[in-house]
């Protein structure tokens, strides 16, 4: 009997947990410093990207498939972020963000219609910008964050390069939370948070590094130190 009640209330145990992480999710609270995006450029999985993010402790991981994105493996993304009390979000797709249970939908600039998509995808939405008219306009539209970049070139890949002190006007006329995208290293880090950044959102200065983790870890000590 006595073995029957400890599991009883294991059992309710878990489900207190279960509910009490549903309900965190249902608020859907925006976490500030460095969050992660997904590739498979370094020849990791999408989701071998996403357990090395949440195992460090990073609580907003978006997954960007540009070729062909899918539910499932968004799904599985997600799973593991609910898990570890992290948001999920999917890169300029509704239709996985909707499958897959996303809590937010990343949009380009010239990503469809933004009120169709809200009215469908009923998590937070946000949008990436490169200028204060930009920010503006996602603002109006009713965009619940916005990403702003790219904050430096990155070789090759042409790119609108937004320069400092547009960041700083757009932080200081644009109320919605902002986080910094493009190129971005440990070493900026500080700069990058002094501009009023609330996070940051990085890809290649970890998961192409030689050890992930260690990467992670230097770039989150780096924002909480500044």
């Amino acid at each position: 009997m006595e073995s029957l009640r400890e599991a009883k209330s294991d059992r309710k145990g878990r489900e207190h947990i279960n509910a009490l992480r549903e309900m965190m999710h249902s608020v859907k609270v925006l976490p500030k410093g460095i969050c992660g995006i997904t590739s498979v450029d370094f020849g990791l999985g999408h989701l071998e990207s996403a357990k090395i993010f949440l195992d460090c402790g990073i609580r907003m991981v978006k997954y960007l498939e540009d070729k062909d994105p899918n539910a499932q493996e968004a799904g599985e993304i997600r799973n593991a972020c609910r898990s570890s009390g992290a948001l999920f979000s999917v890169n300029d797709c509704l239709e996985v963000a909707v499958e897959s249970k996303a809590d937010c939908l990343h949009l380009w600039r010239n990503s469809g219609k933004f009120l169709d998509m809200k009215k469908e995808f009923h998590g937070l939405i946000g949008i990436s910008v490169s200028s204060l008219g930009e920010a503006f306009m996602a603002q109006e539209k009713g965009a619940d964050y916005i990403e702003v970049g790219s904050m430096f070139s990155k070789g090759a890949q042409k790119e609108r390069v937004v320069p400092f002190e547009e960041f700083r006007k757009i932080r200081e006329k644009i109320s919605l939370p902002i986080y910094a995208v493009g190129g971005v290293q440990a070493s900026n880090v500080g700069m990058i948070k002094k501009l009023g950044a609330d996070g940051i959102m990085v890809r290649s200065a970890i998961l192409g590094a030689q050890n992930p983790k260690d990467a992670a870890k230097i770039m989150i000590d780096e924002w909480s130190r500044n």
